[in-house]
C-alpha cells in the first residue's frame, strides 16, 4: 500500500524522490500523492495509479549503481546496501574543443 511505496522511495540512495521529473539524474516519484493527488482515488485506481504505484525517470549515472539501488529499495526496511556508487553522472562531451 501507500506505506510501503514510500517505504521504498525513502531507501532509495542514488535516485532522488522528487515531484516533478527531469533533469540528467534519475529521480522517482509517487504520483497518488502529487501529480496526480488531485484526482478522485477511484478514478486513480481505474487508470493504475494506485497507491504502490512509483514513477521513475531514469538519467545517466551508472546502469549498475541504479540497478543496486532499486534492488536494495524494494527489499525489506531491515536490509541495507552499503554499495558506494561506480561512477559519477558523466560529463557532456565539449562542443568544439579539442578532442586530441
Amino acid at each position: 500500500g501507500l506505506a510501503e511505496a514510500f517505504e521504498c522511495l525513502n531507501r532509495l540512495k542514488i535516485i532522488k524522490l522528487a515531484v516533478s521529473l527531469g533533469g540528467t539524474e534519475s529521480l522517482a516519484c509517487h504520483p497518488g500523492t502529487t501529480t496526480h493527488s488531485g484526482i478522485p482515488a477511484d478514478v486513480r485506481a481505474r487508470i493504475g495509479v494506485g497507491d504502490t504505484t512509483i514513477r521513475l525517470s531514469i538519467g545517466i549515472e551508472h546502469a549498475d549503481d541504479l540497478v543496486a539501488d532499486l534492488s536494495q529499495a524494494l527489499t525489506s526496511p531491515a536490509g541495507v546496501s552499503s554499495r558506494k556508487p561506480k561512477s559519477k553522472p558523466a560529463k557532456p562531451a565539449s562542443v568544439g574543443g579539442n578532442t586530441t
